[in-house]
Order: C-alpha cells, then sequence, then structure tokens
C-alpha cells in the first residue's frame, strides 16, 4: 500500500472578482478549516507571459477545456456557439488572460494530505450556477457559461485551483521561486497526522 503524501502541495489563485468583492478572508479560513496549511503566499498584478504559461502548461489544455464548455451547454439542452472544442477552448483563454490580468491576484500554496482533493472539493465546480451549495463557488457568486458567453467574458467563479497533483507541481513552479514557499509546523498537524494522539495529556 502507498504511503499517503502528507506534504502534498496545490496552487489556489484568488482571481480578480474574488479580490474585488473583499472576499480574500472568507476564501482563506475555508481552506485553513479544512486542516491544510498554507505556505506560499503571493499579491500581485499577473501579466500576459506568466498568465500564458499558466494556462498552457499543459498542451491539451484548450481542447478539454473548450469540450468542457462544450458538455455544460448539453447538459442544459443547449448547443455550444463554437463550431469545435478547439475554437471553444481558445475563446475561453483569450477571456481567461484578460480576466486574470485585470486586477490583483492572491496566489497561494495549499500542504496537506490531498490537498488537490480537498481543495476541489472545497471549491466546487467551475461554473458557479452548478457548484454545490456549501462550496465556495456555490456559495458566494452567480454566474454561469451562459451568461459569460452572452457577455464574451471569462465566468467569473472567484478561484483557480489545481486539477492533479502533477498539474499543480507544474503551476507551482511558475508562481513561486525556489526558497519562495515556507517549511514549518503547525500544532494541529499532530492532531491531523500523528498515529497515536501522544502528548494531549500532562
Amino acid at each position: 500500500m502507498t504511503k499517503p503524501n502528507k506534504k502534498e502541495r496545490t496552487l489556489v489563485i484568488i482571481k480578480p472578482d474574488g479580490v474585488q468583492r473583499s472576499l480574500i478572508g472568507e476564501i482563506i479560513k475555508r481552506y485553513e478549516k479544512s486542516g491544510l496549511k498554507l505556505v506560499g503566499l503571493k499579491f500581485i498584478v499577473a501579466d500576459e507571459e506568466l498568465v500564458s504559461k499558466h494556462y498552457l502548461s499543459n498542451p491539451d489544455w484548450i481542447k478539454n477545456v473548450g469540450q468542457k464548455a462544450i458538455d455544460a451547454y448539453a447538459k442544459v439542452g443547449k448547443k455550444h456557439p463554437a463550431k469545435n472544442a478547439l475554437e471553444a477552448g481558445n475563446k475561453v483563454y483569450q477571456s481567461l488572460k484578460k480576466y486574470i490580468t485585470s486586477g490583483p491576484v492572491v496566489v497561494m500554496v495549499w500542504q496537506g494530505m490531498n490537498a488537490v482533493k480537498i481543495v476541489r472539493k472545497i471549491t466546487g465546480g467551475t461554473e458557479p450556477l452548478t457548484s454545490d451549495v456549501g462550496t465556495i463557488r456555490g456559495d458566494l457568486t452567480i454566474d454561469s457559461y451562459e451568461i459569460a458567453d452572452v457577455d464574451s467574458r471569462a465566468v467569473r467563479n472567484l478561484i483557480h485551483a489545481s486539477g492533479s497533483v502533477e498539474e499543480a507541481e507544474e503551476e507551482i513552479k511558475i508562481w513561486f521561486k525556489k526558497g519562495e514557499l515556507i517549511n514549518y509546523r503547525l500544532v494541529q498537524e499532530a492532531i491531523l497526522y500523528d498515529v497515536n494522539l501522544d502528548g494531549i495529556l500532562e
């Protein structure tokens, strides 16, 4: 049996709409309450070069995101305006570049067992309209793919969260230099990870 990685890391970006709506504290609190540990934090204005590196690090990303948009339309019985997944994905990519560079963002690295899956569960689905109640996107915003397409803009869904462990490793390298992530211990880690709860009673 593979030993669980208690130091798994994932990247989270609070996008410009999250910053502008003063949701930074609320968003951080939700991840923190799960038991994850914040090991990196930046408040920056991203340029187009950085955003391009981020989204295009996976060569299949444009096609995948385009297909995701087409599938979301089909799910509600509608046809996406694009001819194919590549066209839909390119439209999403151009909109995202404009969106992410429009104002300051908060870039974070969270660490802990199953960090990628935990963050994605707390964050909710990409489209706020269909995100579950209790998730950040389901509770804190109201946007949809359809309205975003009508307005020719990206979906305002507050957050980017890495989709897999491999994706997280690549994305963290793009946004953080070596030495910018902090290794430290939280007292709560003993409760979350120690095999025996030794040392609680005096």
